[in-house]
């Protein structure tokens, strides 16, 4: 039985876009795994963490025979693939690889949570996700993509 999956797609280290190919390439690899399609990508500032350059984000939305855990794990692999370490929260990078939504399942555990927990506060996710998908609901919060990212919209008005 196949999932569609939502995956959060970032970088801003060396050459963002090849980064973003490249993953991309590299997750299409695996016969598991479909590409639906993809949402424009986007320049955004960073959110938090040390001083850094400009992200380029974007969402995909694939379809997966996988189970979310071995999804993950996937994700994390092609991160790997591509150089991605871990040394500080919310450090530059040469490429992320979020799960946004897997379904309608929610999930929460050490190891994983789903829906991604910050993705409702995020314009970088949020923007291209209502590009592919903005009736998609919430399954937490019982809201659309719209109107989460009018939430955003009118949260960054105000400050």
């Amino acid at each position: 039985m196949s999932t569609i999956a939502f995956v959060g797609v970032g970088s801003n280290l060396g050459n963002r876009r090849y980064s973003v190919d490249q993953a991309k390439e590299l997750l299409a690899a695996y016969p598991t795994v479909r590409f639906v399609r993809s949402a424009p990508c986007y320049e955004t500032e960073p959110v938090g963490g040390p001083l850094q350059g400009l992200y380029l984000n974007t969402v995909w939305e694939v379809e997966t025979d996988l189970s979310a855990k071995e999804f993950l794990a996937l994700l994390l692999s092609v991160e790997s693939k591509l150089g991605r370490t871990r040394l500080q929260k919310n450090e530059p990078r040469l490429i992320d690889l979020d799960l946004l939504f897997f379904g309608d399942e929610v999930i929460q555990n050490s190891d994983l949570i789903v829906p991604h927990p910050r993705l409702h506060e995020r314009w970088f996710v949020l923007k291209p996700l209502w590009d592919l998908r903005s009736d998609l609901i919430h399954p937490v919060l019982k809201k659309s993509v719209c109107e989460l990212l009018d939430q955003v919209n009118a949260s960054h008005q105000k400050s």
